[in-house]
């Protein structure tokens, strides 16, 4: 499967976006699908799952209750809407798809992934 992210900007601290993650082919239902993240200078970290129907979501506690993953498997797309933004939320963010299982923390679990897309959180 192919990914395509996008949706990064600039946004000021407090402000919203959301991400998308278009997949290319006809399996795209059968992937649990994730978010990641890296800061310059830092490694890769987890930021949210979902499992293959979108019935159940997993967040690492530095964006629960701010970030929300979803997918809708009709558009192959996976999506995470990100409020309340922080300037420590700054990086380039990336969605991977993983042959394993919905609750994936690990990016070395993952198989495909997208060429990340920008986030710059300004304070």
């Amino acid at each position: 499967v192919q990914l395509q992210a996008s949706g990064g900007g600039l946004v000021q601290a407090g402000g919203s976006l959301r991400l998308s993650c278009a997949a290319s082919g006809r399996t795209f239902s059968s992937y649990p699908m994730g978010w990641f993240r890296q800061a310059p200078g830092k490694e890769r970290e987890f930021v949210a799952a979902i499992n293959r129907s979108g019935g159940s979501t997993y967040y690492a506690d530095s964006v629960k209750g701010r970030f929300t993953i979803s997918r809708d498997n009709a558009k192959n797309t996976v999506y995470v809407q990100m409020n309340s933004l922080k300037p420590e939320d700054t990086a380039v963010y990336y969605c991977a798809a993983t042959k394993l299982y919905s609750r994936a923390t690990d990016s070395g679990e993952y198989d495909y992934w997208g060429q990340g897309t920008l986030v710059t959180v300004s304070s």
